[in-house]
């Protein structure tokens, strides 16, 4: 059964976000035959070309005044537009903040079934099974919608992006979004101090607990990421405590990462922390208590105080690195 897929592409900081590769390689993967359309409902200044170049056949460019910062009035009314015209059988999106608020809404406009957080997606008897964590990612859960339209957020770094691949050609429209009566109007965005490295698409990322002690103590996880090009990241522990952002805070409460690399830096391993991060690819732990639970998630532990172990492996990825 050949099927439209629709993937609601995503811009941070000017750069097309990774996670909309992965969502157009995902479409790829289900649509048997039928067509992957990227749309772009942001005003950033992207002219499609990657998009076709990682997947896509088609690429929407909606332009409007009202789209130029997210707001669940504007983009749903943008999205559902583009929707009704491509005809799409699937929706797809990043399980990003606002892929999570967007796409349930448009669930619901268009009582459709909702797939929240998946991690895989395949065809299996002629249908599309998506694979998804529950209980703070304890155990997984295969879903299907079994009937009309099917949406769903991708986690990021889950699906593997296809390689870019500069001689695919595709159809790159612009569309004029119609106007629509906003019921919240953004006035100002201010935005944190940007690290370099988003922090739920980074391949790698160091994070410190409340073993860190102190701000000053995630000075040496910092230099240890900048080393790395990785993000930094925190337990609820060390934002509650004070010593960081809560915008770093990784957990059942705060963001969800699946790097390729987490090294967890005076972690104790609460299960609101392993949450976020136990889908991690490669765990390692440093810690002074041998007994922490973050051990028993772990692909390797250090057990040292982590004011003496991270200076070290800085020191060593810099000669190995460098």
């Amino acid at each position: 059964m050949a099927r439209n897929i629709l993937v609601v592409a995503e811009v941070r900081n000017g750069q097309l976000r990774p996670v909309s590769f992965e969502c157009i390689a995902a479409g790829r993967a289900i649509a048997e035959g039928g067509s992957v359309t990227a749309v772009l409902l942001s005003q950033a200044d992207v002219d499609g070309s990657e998009l076709i170049a990682r997947g896509a056949d088609r690429v929407v460019l909606v332009k409007g005044e009202h789209l130029k910062e997210y707001t669940p009035d504007g983009w749903l009314s943008a999205l559902q537009q583009v929707y009704l015209a491509e005809k799409a059988d699937v929706v797809l999106m990043g399980h990003t903040g606002i892929g999570r608020d967007l796409l349930p809404r448009f669930a619901m406009r268009n009582a459709a079934g909702m797939i929240s957080d998946a991690i895989a997606v395949k065809l299996e008897g002629g249908q599309v099974v998506f694979t998804r964590p529950i209980y703070a990612g304890k155990a997984y859960v295969t879903q299907i919608v079994t009937e009309g339209l099917i949406v769903a957020t991708i986690r990021p770094n889950n699906v593997a992006a296809l390689e870019a691949d500069a001689g695919r050609s595709g159809d790159v429209v612009q569309s004029e979004a119609a106007p629509v009566d906003l019921r919240t109007v953004v006035k100002e965005v201010v935005r944190q101090a940007a690290t370099g490295v988003d922090l739920t698409a980074a391949k790698i990322v160091v994070a410190g607990g409340r073993g860190v002690k102190s701000a000053e103590g995630f000075k040496p996880l910092y230099e240890l990421a900048e080393v790395l090009g990785a993000a930094v990241g925190a337990s609820r522990a060390a934002a509650d405590a004070g010593f960081c952002d809560y915008a770093l805070q990784i957990g059942q409460t705060g963001k969800t990462v699946t790097p390729d690399l987490y090294i967890a830096c005076g972690i104790s391993g609460a299960i609101q922390h392993l949450a976020g991060m136990s889908a991690s690819k490669v765990i390692v732990a440093i810690n002074k208590d041998p007994e922490a639970p973050i051990f028993k998630v772990a692909d390797y532990g250090i057990v040292g105080d982590l004011f003496e172990v991270v200076p070290l492996l800085t020191r060593e990825f810099k000669a190995l690195l460098g």
